[in-house]
């Protein structure tokens, strides 16, 4: 039997104990992998050992895949109407409700993001998540299309089968949410890993599914290292489809392992280099409060960061002293010190990777105007908020995602050359443009590739509207009814009421 990890809290924000299941998900139960191995759950704050949780292997995905299918038969898919899917994750969402600060103290243990973030939007958002699409569960359906008078033509959605899923670890409660609610909500059955860095909210989450009452088999959850779980879900002639949160090049990989088993159905939201686009008519105290939460937000480790900050130059001088106030403002520490804002890199390997970035960024020539260096411990993972000047478009640091807080600021002259500059980039998920011409807001936002455009705000989510990139952004679509799209099969039904052949 897996073992049970116990944690007792003493913060100034959060006091009380909390348990954690520690075992593979599967069937229902919390189990051993079959190798009986174990992977180590790194405090990123301290570098310590926080637990030991189950190492999954190709075999355990084997096993769930055998449940999932079963289960996907007879006890959800078309089997169960979508009002009974509904409720039962509406009831996991309750339950989550009243658990929200021990599932917020968990995923600011292991992730690193502030408590006061997690509690008061992540896990909030989460629960709205799995709210939202238990309210989508008995309203996915198909449409009555006029042929002739002879026959009768209708569409079924129907659920696809049998999901694989991998996300990644730096918001993992919330990627967590957003992958299972609309796959289940649809009728699939899902087995999903966590990332192995930050599996903790996950594990937590699936007691709270014991609780709920779902079917064995519906969700299963492995825990495991990429280039085994992740290639068996990614590769497994007998899942149906495949989604995943990531890296663009994991991406590929996934998206090849996919074509060359079973041509699975695949969704890939991934990278981004966002531009944040200033233009002179802009409240500049309102664009750099944004910019900071655009960039800093979660260490600067979210896809859609907004870290190339387009400034026009009337106004490129007051908002770069007034970013650099604001960003030397930030708490930089414990995720449970009471005013912290900005967390520790998820791990040494991100650290040293963002590091190297800002080096790169130095011998390139371009100008350090703020931090560029850890922050503390020079042994911990906590990087100042850097802010680079003086670049040039070819730079590592305008063109690839760093994943830490790490902004370019870069002066322009007009609108044909900010769009311009902002759309060089192999990426496409999101933008943001601060004016008050509400003409060049449209202008502007309609001319660049991406999936999302902000005006006058920045990293505005909703579950009911749709997530995902441009070009090497990914393929497909998250929240709202574009999300569940991903999850059916559309199936075309030709009837012949008259029964003879014209």
């Amino acid at each position: 039997m897996p073992a049970m990890f116990f944690h007792h809290f003493d913060t100034p924000l959060y006091k009380g104990k909390v348990s954690v299941q520690t075992g593979l998900f599967i069937n229902g139960d919390f189990v051993d992998g079959t190798n009986r191995t174990t992977i180590d759950v790194i405090n990123p704050s301290t570098g310590k050992i926080i637990t030991q949780v189950s190492e999954g292997t190709a075999k355990d995905v084997d096993i769930a895949v055998e449940v999932a299918r079963n289960a996907f038969n007879t006890a959800w898919g078309l089997k169960v109407p979508g009002s009974a899917r509904g409720q039962l994750l509406y009831k996991l969402a309750t339950l989550m409700e009243e658990c929200l600060d021990e599932i917020a103290a968990i995923e600011a243990l292991d992730n690193g993001t502030a408590f006061g973030v997690v509690k008061g939007w992540v896990v909030p958002f989460s629960i709205g998540l799995i709210k939202y699409y238990a309210g989508w569960a008995d309203k996915i359906s198909g449409q009555v299309i006029e042929t002739d008078e002879g026959r009768l033509t209708y569409t079924r959605h129907e659920p696809i089968g049998v999901v694989g899923q991998i996300i990644p670890w730096n918001a993992p409660l919330l990627m967590f949410a957003m992958k299972i609610a609309p796959a289940l909500a649809a009728g699939n059955t899902v087995i999903i890993k966590p990332s192995e860095v930050t599996p903790l909210s996950a594990l937590r989450v699936c007691s709270l599914v014991q609780e709920a009452g779902f079917p064995p088999g519906v969700l299963n959850v492995i825990i495991g290292y990429g280039n085994t779980v992740g290639s068996a879900i990614s590769s497994h002639m007998n899942i149906d489809k495949i989604a995943f949160t990531g890296s663009t090049l994991t991406g590929r990989k996934i998206m090849e392992a996919a074509s060359k088993s079973n041509l699975k159905n695949i969704t890939l939201e991934l990278g981004g280099k966002s531009p944040n686009i200033i233009f002179n008519d802009a409240d500049v105290d309102q664009a750099v409060n944004w910019a900071c939460h655009g960039i800093f937000f979660a260490q600067g480790q979210i896809c859609f960061a907004g870290s190339r900050i387009y400034v026009q130059s009337k106004i490129y001088d007051e908002f770069l002293a007034k970013f650099t106030v604001r960003s030397k403002a930030h708490k930089i520490g414990d995720p449970f010190g009471a005013d912290s804002y900005q967390g520790p890199q998820i791990s040494s390997t991100q650290t040293e990777r963002v590091m190297r970035y800002i080096k790169s960024g130095v011998d390139q020539g371009a100008t350090v105007h703020l931090g560029g260096q850890r922050h503390g411990e020079q042994d911990g993972n906590f990087i100042a908020p850097t802010i680079f000047t003086d670049t040039t478009p070819n730079m590592k640091i305008v063109q690839e995602e760093i994943f830490g807080p790490v902004s370019v600021v870069i002066k322009f002259e007009d609108q044909e050359d900010v769009i311009r500059q902002a759309n060089d980039t192999i990426y496409g998920l999101a933008a943001a443009v601060f004016t008050q011409n509400i003409s060049q807001a449209f202008e502007v936002g309609h001319a660049l590739k991406a999936g999302t455009v902000w005006v006058n705000c920045y990293n505005e989510v909703s579950a009911a509207v749709p997530f995902g990139g441009f070009k090497q952004s990914g393929i497909g679509r998250e929240y709202g009814s574009y999300a569940l799209e991903h999850y059916v099969n559309v199936k075309a039904m030709h009837i012949n009421i008259k029964h003879k052949m014209n």
